[in-house]
């Protein structure tokens, strides 16, 4: 019993020491193959510049790639020094991470911050009272601010703060339900109704009023006047819906437009005429003459745009005549109809109620309805912050009611959906077809919400063959900033060009645009657009395809012996465009160019010898232009990169509301063609 013991054991020694050195074998082999690997990555990584030693040093866990893809590796191109503008390679680990790791993760492993930075000590802003050299103030003012308020959003010190600020902005920003002014109060405050919250679905404002007596005037705008004939007799007046809020240093744009000519039209009868006006740009007009639309004319919330109302002319259509003896010998019973005159008449008292529906504005006069004007422009009914009344009117009182008490720009979170289904998805390893830079401002979360769950859900998007991103500046509001970066963190979709937003420097974010297009994701065409644009990522893309792939290329709404602006807030000096007429240029909305073309202009902007220029659209037309002097390139035009609202069969549509997005994208899925959304 004793031996077999002792032979048991004997043997589980030996086993012990069998697997001991099985352990051992395989360790020294693990480790012979290792070394090689870590002596050759050790190597490379020494090989770096000492700012990314430092970085490197800096940031702890990351991840070594295989030896092959590190032999096949490219190292990181070194910025150009002493360059006024220029676009530099990030010099973070965090972006080596990026070149290195073919796959990447949803979060975090995205460029937030463009490439496009700026040299302060390389400004040279004395001296000069051209264009370029304010545009250089401009960007050095706009930089400076800027990179101090990013600073302080990614110390975290705003946060710290944010709630007693966005308490008093609460408390100073509550609006009012109501506002009721009497004609005096509203003269003294200039013939202006402030909203502060704008207006929102079911709102009203409520006109007394009284038109004066027609004057004379020898040039009216309205009429044709022969030279040397006599005076015409004109009353109107108009009453506008104005974005005070939505610019800055520029006229408001006029949202609505409501003009009724008493007297004094061309036509020489009482007409009324709609419109709006956004940059100086004047819409198609909606004239209502009395007559009544027409039956299969598109209505407003199923109300006609244009009423009926006697004319005066004392004269009736053969129509008319023949329905009549129609109807008398057939004896059909007749129906009994109100013939109503033009709602305005001189020294007459009216009452007049403005109301916002679902599809457009609403008028009525009287208790009467009058005429119905769809929404058409870029805004949103947040955006109508004043109503002025100017012209032939003695105004007796106003009352707005039902107005929003809050401003959506003041709950940025109400308009983010934070879903993994909204997600950008990563960039893919290679190049791509086509990207696609959308310009947007910090406090658009509305309008990038509605473009994430509309066309850029596309298949293409979707499937990494094309990519998007926003491309936004810094707001003037910390808070907005801080919302911005959580935002761009958590969708993966934001570009931030750290510097303070502003129209004038807007070309800015079109050069970043081609520097990441470029760059960041290799592609074989960059389109430009804005997040107010309905974009048809394939229809735009087999577009961009129709070019043979060996020719340069710029495709969009062309515009061409355009001629600059001498005066107003869009003046353009000689020393900026001394000629006539600017290059052929691409309206601003929505337009594509070859990669060659996006490269010239970031080789260009770091050698500081790109010209820039406030209009961003017309910039592209002289970049083109200047690069079309060495190698060719084809001009390709199309109106269906539509420039004001939706067309049919449109590849890119224009001053859609976040509504109208949504309801465009679910049309293209459900009936596979592109059809318009007449709403806002």
């Amino acid at each position: 019993m004793k031996k077999s013991n002792d032979k048991f054991v004997s043997l589980s020694k030996q086993r012990s020491v069998l697997v001991l050195f099985c352990i051992g074998f395989v360790y020294l082999l693990l480790m012979s193959l290792e070394i090689p690997l870590f002596l050759k990555t050790a190597t490379s990584l020494s090989s770096l510049p000492s700012e990314l030693n430092n970085n490197i040093n800096g940031f702890l866990p990351f991840q070594l790639d295989s030896e092959e893809e590190l032999q096949n590796k490219e190292s990181p191109i070194k910025p150009k020094d002493h360059i006024p503008f220029r676009v530099a390679q990030k010099t973070s680990f965090h972006l080596i991470q990026q070149q290195q790791q073919p796959k990447r993760k949803l979060k975090n492993e995205y460029k937030t911050i463009s490439g496009l930075i700026f040299q302060e000590n390389s400004f040279n802003t004395s001296g000069g009272k051209d264009g370029f050299s304010e545009l250089q103030k401009s960007a050095k003012h706009a930089w400076e601010v800027g990179r101090k308020f990013w600073e302080e959003v990614e110390s975290g010190k705003i946060e710290e703060n944010i709630g007693l600020e966005k308490k008093n902005r609460s408390e100073l920003s509550s609006c009012p339900h109501s506002i009721t002014l009497t004609g005096s109060e509203f003269g003294e405050k200039g013939k202006l109704l402030v909203l502060p919250c704008g207006l929102t679905l079911g709102s009203h404002i409520t006109l007394v009023g009284r038109p004066y007596d027609a004057h004379s005037e020898h040039n009216p705008k309205i009429a044709l006047v022969k030279d040397g004939s006599d005076s015409v007799l004109v009353s109107q007046f108009m009453m506008e819906l104005k974005g005070l809020k939505t610019v800055d240093g520029e006229d408001p744009p006029r949202i609505l437009h409501f003009n009724p000519r008493l007297k004094g039209d061309w036509s020489g009868k009482p007409v009324i005429e709609q419109n709006t006006c956004y940059r100086m740009q004047w819409n198609t007009a909606l004239r209502c003459e009395g007559w009544k639309s027409k039956a299969d004319e598109e209505t407003v919330d199923g109300q006609v745009k244009c009423e009926k109302w006697i004319r005066d002319d004392g004269n009736r259509s053969e129509e008319s005549k023949a329905k009549w003896w129609l109807n008398r010998l057939i004896g059909r019973t007749k129906k009994v109809t109100v013939d109503w005159a033009f709602p305005f008449e001189e020294k007459k008292l009216f009452v007049l109620t403005l109301s916002a529906g679902l599809e457009g504005y609403h008028v009525h006069v009287d208790g009467r309805h009058v005429t119905s004007f769809p929404y058409r422009t870029g805004f949103v009914l947040e955006d109508a912050t004043g109503l002025s009344l100017n012209g032939d009117i003695e105004v007796h009182s106003i009352f707005a009611a039902s107005l929003p008490t809050s401003h959506p720009s003041f709950e940025p979170q109400r308009h983010l959906e934070m879903s993994s289904a909204w997600q950008a998805p990563p960039l893919p390893d290679g190049p791509v077809e086509l990207f696609i830079g959308i310009l947007s401002a910090g406090n658009h979360f509305a309008e990038r919400m509605a473009v994430r769950k509309s066309w850029m859900q596309s298949k293409l998007i979707k499937s990494a063959d094309v990519v998007a991103r926003f491309f936004v500046a810094l707001n003037g509001r910390k808070e907005v900033n801080v919302e911005l970066k959580k935002e761009a963190e958590f969708f993966g979709d934001i570009v931030i060009v750290p510097f303070m937003d502003s129209y004038d420097l807007v070309v800015l974010k079109t050069v970043a645009i081609c520097e990441y297009g470029v760059r960041e994701v290799s592609a074989k065409y960059v389109m430009k657009c804005d997040d107010d644009t309905f974009v048809r990522v394939d229809a735009v893309l087999k577009e961009a395809k129709k070019v043979p792939e060996n020719k340069s290329l710029y495709v969009g709404n062309m515009n061409y012996f355009h001629k600059p602006l001498r005066d107003g807030k869009w003046a353009v000096t000689y020393e900026e465009w001394p000629e006539e007429a600017y290059p052929a240029y691409a309206n601003g909305p929505g337009y594509i160019v070859s990669s060659d073309i996006a490269q010239f202009i970031v080789s260009d902007f770091e050698k500081h010898k790109l010209r820039l220029f406030k209009m961003e659209d017309v910039s592209m037309g002289m970049w083109v232009e200047e690069f079309s002097n060495k190698i060719q390139v084809e001009y390709r035009h199309s109106l269906r990169f539509c420039q004001f609202g939706c067309i049919e069969d449109y590849l890119t549509s224009h001053y859609q509301s976040p509504r109208q997005m949504i309801c465009m994208w679910e049309k293209l899925q459900k009936k596979g063609k592109p059809q318009c959304c007449n709403m806002r």
